[in-house]
């Protein structure tokens, strides 16, 4: 099994089409990135904590591969806009791809200037070392299955 942990907005819709996705083992949704281990959805909203809404993704690399995952990933949100997607605006919305290791840094590297290509440079999708994960509040996991 690996993990992707992966920003592109509220993270209650990336959730659920992540865990559709064949070979995707669970989701949850968290908070990466930012200043401390711990934090909560209403200091993130602040914009002071540094983090952002994330969905962690434990996938099986025999069924998707996390290139696959990364492509999947740059189709279901707009990797141009700067702390933003759709009506939500904030740093804790930006898009980022957290890497565990220096495969996965490679890998989302080179997904990222493939796609940067495509999109003529216009591409804020940020790369960095998983920093601070925290899982969200109950109430967060499975958000939109539950209503």
């Amino acid at each position: 099994m690996e993990i992707a942990v992966l920003a592109l907005g509220c993270f209650w819709g990336p959730e659920i089409k992540f865990s559709k996705i064949n070979g995707v083992i669970k989701t949850e949704v968290g908070y990466c990135g930012g200043n401390s281990s711990q934090t909560t959805y209403k200091e993130v909203c602040t914009g002071t904590t540094n983090h952002a809404e994330v969905v962690k993704i434990d996938f099986d690399e025999k069924v998707i591969t996390y290139e696959e995952i990364l492509k999947i990933f740059f189709e279901i949100h707009d990797p141009t806009t700067l702390n933003s997607q759709g009506p939500d605006f904030g740093t804790q919305y930006r898009s980022e791809i957290f890497y565990l290791n220096d495969n996965q840094k490679k890998i989302a590297e080179d997904v990222l200037d493939q796609v940067n290509k495509k999109l003529s440079g216009k591409v804020v999708t940020k790369i960095s070392l998983l920093k601070n994960y925290c899982i969200a509040e109950e109430y967060h996991q499975k958000y939109l299955e539950k209503r």
